[in-house]
């Protein structure tokens, strides 16, 4: 298995390289298609990572990736799985290129918030409101004496 390679993007501007060392694959049987072979071959591959002990990562993408990904974590492992091949083997690239898509969107900055401005009629709006709930209350009131 080679390393598994994440195109650069936000985050990481030469790319990532993950030692294949720090990847576990599990293998296990499909539940989709397979023929006669689907009670025999393995075909569903299981993709783990470790997070915390990645020499992939800078602490600050360790830091982005691991806030972002927090509810899918195990811990601190990243796992993916892939079934929807009768294949091994293209159930292992599949796997792999998911789990490179998430760490691609995972590492990148979130973007800073554009601060806006209320519209024009939104502030007319807003203040004709005010407005009427006030002449509302103000028919409420008791009659003066005049």
């Amino acid at each position: 298995m080679d390393d598994l390679l994440v195109t650069s993007g936000p985050g990481a501007p030469h790319g990532l390289r993950i030692p294949a060392s720090e990847l576990t694959e599990q293998f296990s049987h499909s539940s989709g298609p397979g023929g006669q072979g689907v009670n025999t071959a393995d075909s569903k591959v299981q993709l783990g990572l470790d997070l915390a002990a990645t020499s992939a990562l800078d602490e600050d993408q360790r830091a982005r990736v691991l806030g972002h990904l927090g509810p899918r974590l195990a811990g601190t492992v990243l796992s993916v799985s892939a079934e929807e091949h009768r294949s091994q083997r293209r159930n292992r690239v599949a796997a792999r290129e998911r789990l490179a898509a998430l760490l691609r969107e995972a590492v990148a900055p979130p973007r800073p918030r554009r601060p806006t401005k209320p519209t024009r009629g939104s502030q007319r709006r807003r203040l004709e409101s005010k407005r009427q709930r006030a002449r509302t209350k103000q028919n409420r009131r008791r009659p003066g004496i005049e």
